[in-house]
């Protein structure tokens, strides 16, 4: 099992989060201040930034295959995120965790603290 960090469609109430139907949810959780959100229409971003903010999620557990499917929604292949380390506020600090880090450019979009059904 691996943990995975979700700030957007993959979050409880939006449109992706079948995908995590029969993966273990394991809590609210909060990133490091090192990170922004941008609004992408349908979808946000997550990047770096040694400026950024706290951003809010849900920390799952998933299986390998679950963590397959995750890679092909997020276009892992086609460069728009990469699955990479991301550092998490108490409780879950200790434990490694991963998130989908946005690629390509933000010009232009806005800049959001938290991701909301559009």
């Amino acid at each position: 099992m691996r943990r995975i960090f979700v700030y957007g469609t993959l979050k409880q109430g939006h449109c992706r989060h079948d995908v995590l139907t029969g993966q273990t949810f394991l809590g609210p959780a909060k990133t490091e201040p090192n990170y922004k959100l941008f609004d992408f229409g349908s979808y946000p971003g997550l990047v770096f930034s040694e400026h950024g903010r706290s951003i809010e999620g849900e920390l799952y557990a998933v299986n390998d295959n679950c963590l397959q499917q995750l890679d092909i929604i997020e276009g892992v292949d086609v460069g728009l995120y990469r699955r990479e380390p991301i550092e998490l506020l108490m409780p879950w600090n200790l434990e490694a965790t991963e998130t989908y880090i946005y690629l390509s450019s933000t010009d232009g979009h806005n800049e959001i603290s938290n991701w909301s059904s559009h």
